[in-house]
């Protein structure tokens, strides 16, 4: 579950890039596909708190 956090919040920082224009057309690209994202990063940011909670939950022994 920590992978999948992991990759969440680097999908994150992604789209937190490519909504500030900070990517180039790479940006534009990433922008294109995931519009809903770019515009409001703060919801894979979410998921992967909720992941790694999850994650840590489930380790506990």
């Amino acid at each position: 579950m920590y992978y999948v956090a992991a990759a969440l919040l680097g999908m994150s920082g992604l789209f937190y890039s490519a909504g500030r224009h900070e990517l180039g057309q790479f940006g534009a690209d990433v922008c294109s596909y995931g519009s809903a994202f770019c515009d409001s990063p703060v919801v894979l940011f979410t998921a992967s708190a909720l992941a790694a909670a999850w994650g840590m939950f489930v380790s506990i022994k």
